[in-house]
């Protein structure tokens, strides 16, 4: 597994919006921007469904996933491999938090479950020549 950095975690958590990229059993590829994200640990992400359709039946036919956030000149691309909770512990607490983002910013969000983002490589996306290397 390859783990986040503090300053890649620090990245993450300072962006609004990340991007989430799937594809289906057989490549045709979709990509949503997140915003119900957290960081579990330094290969571990959780993603809250709000209105997953398509990215959710990908997830199920091929839990093979990408993550990418930047800001500025700044950026990574997070490959790995997720799971799908949808009741238990870690759900209650992400359904508790999503009410209060809800009426925080005064909109109709329910979690209907988690993503749990295992990380297995991470690569540089920033401009230059360093751009697509792997990091981890």
């Amino acid at each position: 597994m390859a783990q986040l950095t503090e300053r890649m975690q620090e990245l993450f958590n300072k962006v609004r919006t990340v991007i989430l990229s799937t594809a289906t059993g057989n490549g045709i590829p979709n990509a949503v921007p997140i915003g119900a994200k957290k960081i579990i640990d330094a290969e571990t992400i959780l993603i809250s469904d709000q209105y997953f359709n398509k990215t959710l039946a990908n997830m199920k036919e091929n839990p093979r996933v990408s993550v990418m956030y930047w800001e500025g000149r700044e950026g990574y691309q997070l490959k790995g491999t997720v799971t799908i909770e949808t009741s238990g512990q870690r759900c209650d607490d992400t359904a508790r938090w999503i009410d209060e983002l809800g009426v925080k910013y005064a909109l109709p969000l329910k979690s209907k479950g988690v993503i749990i983002f295992k990380i297995e490589e991470i690569y540089d996306i920033a401009p230059g020549p360093n751009a697509g290397k792997q990091l981890a």
